[in-house]
């Protein structure tokens, strides 16, 4: 499953499916620098996300920082598996989900 952008009018969605860890870093690194442009929303869609490690918190949680520092928008498109959510919430993300 992996990461993949999905280009919508005015916004990127960026689909994490299956477990997403450190192998995937660098991908998912990518995928939000090339999502986080000015003007265009960025959406995250974990619906079909079984895992994430402590490196893909980590990145989303900078990404989610960056789009505030740049004034983009950024929240969750869709559902969250309650095992991703517990894990967000025990990883400091008291307002998860983030609001787009």
């Amino acid at each position: 499953m992996g990461i993949t952008l999905k280009q919508r009018d005015e916004s990127t969605v960026i689909c994490l499916g299956g477990d997403i860890d450190i192998s995937s870093a660098a991908e998912l690194k990518k995928a939000f620098v090339d999502a986080l442009k000015p003007g265009r929303a960025v959406l995250v869609s974990l619906d079909s996300n079984t895992d994430l490690d402590v490196t893909a918190i980590q990145l989303l949680w900078a990404a989610e920082h960056e789009a505030k520092v740049s004034g983009v928008k950024f929240g969750l498109d869709g559902q969250v598996p309650e095992k991703v959510s517990a894990a967000l919430k025990d990883a400091g993300f008291e307002e998860f989900p983030f609001p787009a």
